[in-house]
C-alpha cells in the first residue's frame, strides 16, 4: 500500500513542544514534510526578524524523528509555501486550528489536496504551548550591575588617569525596572534587534555591535554611552575592561571561574529603591581630578583582585571605595532618597559594602554582605542574583 504525503508549514522560530505535537499528529496520516517560512518571507508580513535563522530552523525541524524531510519555502506571503507544494506534491495538507484559511482550503481543492484541520492539543501531561505565548513571556536579555571603576568608560573621565571598569553580567530572573541603574536603555536597544534573547556569537563582538548601534552618528542627544553597558550585557560572568581616554576599551579580561560565580551569588544583593526621577541629571555638579581618578581605578584593580581570591573582607573595602571614588566626582548619584537607603542599610550588622549598580540617582542599591540567603530571609525585600555564565 502506498504511503501517503503530508505536508505542514509554518515559521518554526521559537520551536516548542506544540509543533513536535502538531508534527507527530500530522504523522499519522503519512511521511511528513514540512515547509519552513523564509527569514525574508517572515520579517515581511511579521514585521520583525526572526529569532533563528532559517538554516537553524531547517536543522532543528528536520532532525524530528517525525518528520520526514523539510525545505524552505520559496514563496512570499500567507501562502509562501506554493512552490513547495508543488515539489512535494502531497496527499494531505495538515493544519492547526487556527492556522486554517479558506485560501488554503482553495489551494487543495484546486489541486486534489485533503485538507485536514487538528484541534491545537498538547501531549498528554505537558502545558499547552504557542509561540504567541513564548513571546509574551519575560525578556531573557540579561542586564548588568557596575562592581567598580565605572565611570572611566567616558573619555571626559579617563583622560586624567587609565583604569579598569568591572562588570558582572545579571540573568534577569527579576523584573528589571526603567530608570533604575541596570542599564535598561541599552537592554531595551537590544530587544528592538533581538527581542527574546542574544543571539549565539562572540560576545565582545556582539558588545561592540550593539555598542555602534546605540550610538549611532544621528543620535540626537549627542551623547556617547559608555561601553560598559554594552560590555556587561553581553560578555557572561564576571569581566573587567581597560579605558585610557577612548571610547572603546584597549582590552578586556573576564573571569569564567564557577567557584568566583558561586561566591558571588552568595554576597553580592540588590535593594529596590525608587527609580530615577525624570529630569534627574547626575552629572550636573561633578568635579573630575586626577587624583578622584587615580582612586576610582585603585579601587577597581583592588576589588578585581580581591574577586579572583574570594576574599570578602577586602572586596568589601574595595567595592565600598569604588562607590565613594564616584560620588566624588559625580556626587549628584545620591541625590533625592538615594541617601536614605544608604543610611538605612549600611547600619545593619550584615552589610559590609554598598553602591549603586550605575550611574545612581535611584533605582537599586547593591550590597555586599555576610550571607545573601540569611540577608534575605531577614529583608524579604531582598534581591538574589544570578550570574549569566560563560555559554548560556
Amino acid at each position: 500500500m502506498k504511503v501517503r504525503k503530508v505536508f505542514v508549514s509554518g515559521c518554526y522560530d521559537l520551536l516548542h513542544s506544540g509543533h513536535v505535537e502538531f508534527f507527530r499528529q500530522a504523522a499519522e496520516y503519512g511521511d511528513l514534510y514540512v515547509g519552513i517560512g523564509s527569514d525574508k518571507t517572515i520579517e515581511g508580513y511579521k514585521h520583525h526578524k526572526t529569532v533563528y535563522s532559517e538554516q537553524e530552523r531547517l536543522f532543528m525541524v528536520k532532525s524530528i524523528r517525525y518528520v520526514k524531510d523539510a525545505f524552505i519555502n520559496q514563496g512570499s506571503g500567507i501562502l509562501d509555501f506554493l512552490p513547495t507544494l508543488d515539489i512535494v506534491k502531497p496527499d494531505i495538507l495538515v493544519v492547526n486550528s487556527d492556522g486554517g484559511s479558506d485560501a488554503k482550503r482553495k489551494v487543495c481543492e484546486e489541486r486534489g489536496i485533503e485538507y485536514v484541520v487538528l484541534r491545537r492539543d498538547p501531549h498528554e501531561g505537558l502545558t499547552a504551548r504557542s509561540s504567541t505565548d513564548l513571546k509574551q513571556s519575560p525578556c531573557m536579555i540579561p542586564t548588568r550591575v557596575d562592581l567598580a571603576g565605572t565611570w572611566i568608560d567616558q573619555p571626559y573621565v579617563s583622560q586624567y588617569a587609565p583604569g579598569w571598569a568591572i562588570t558582572v553580567s545579571i540573568e534577569p530572573t527579576f523584573e528589571v525596572r526603567e530608570r533604575c541603574g541596570l542599564s535598561t536603555s541599552t537592554r531595551n536597544l537590544i530587544r528592538s534587534i533581538w527581542p527574546y534573547q542574544l543571539p549565539n556569537m562572540d560576545p565582545e563582538t556582539l558588545a561592540r555591535l550593539v555598542f555602534c548601534f546605540e550610538n549611532h552618528p544621528e543620535r540626537e542627544d549627542g551623547i556617547v554611552s559608555g561601553a560598559q553597558d554594552a560590555i556587561g550585557i553581553c560578555v557572561p560572568g564576571v569581566c573587567r575592561h581597560w579605558y585610557d581616554n577612548h571610547f572603546w576599551p584597549q582590552k578586556i579580561e573576564t573571569c569564567g571561574d564557577e567557584r568566583v560565580f558561586d561566591w558571588l551569588e552568595q554576597h553580592l544583593c540588590m535593594i529596590p529603591m525608587e527609580p530615577r526621577k525624570p529630569g534627574c541629571s547626575v552629572v550636573e555638579g561633578k568635579d573630575i581630578t586626577e587624583v578622584k581618578v587615580r582612586a576610582l581605578a585603585d579601587a577597581a584593580e583592588r576589588c578585581w583582585n580581591a574577586l579572583l581570591a574570594m576574599d570578602l573582607e577586602q572586596f568589601a573595602v574595595a567595592f565600598r571605595d569604588s562607590f565613594n571614588a564616584q560620588v566624588a566626582m559625580f556626587p549628584a548619584m545620591i541625590q533625592g532618597s538615594v541617601q536614605e537607603y544608604i543610611d538605612r542599610y549600611s547600619t545593619l550588622d550584615d552589610v559590609l559594602a554598598w553602591k549603586m549598580p550605575g550611574a545612581g540617582g535611584g533605582g537599586y542599591l547593591v550590597c555586599v554582605v555576610n550571607d545573601v540567603p540569611a540577608f534575605a530571609s531577614a529583608h524579604p525585600e531582598t534581591i538574589r542574583l544570578t550570574i549569566r555564565r560563560p555559554g548560556m
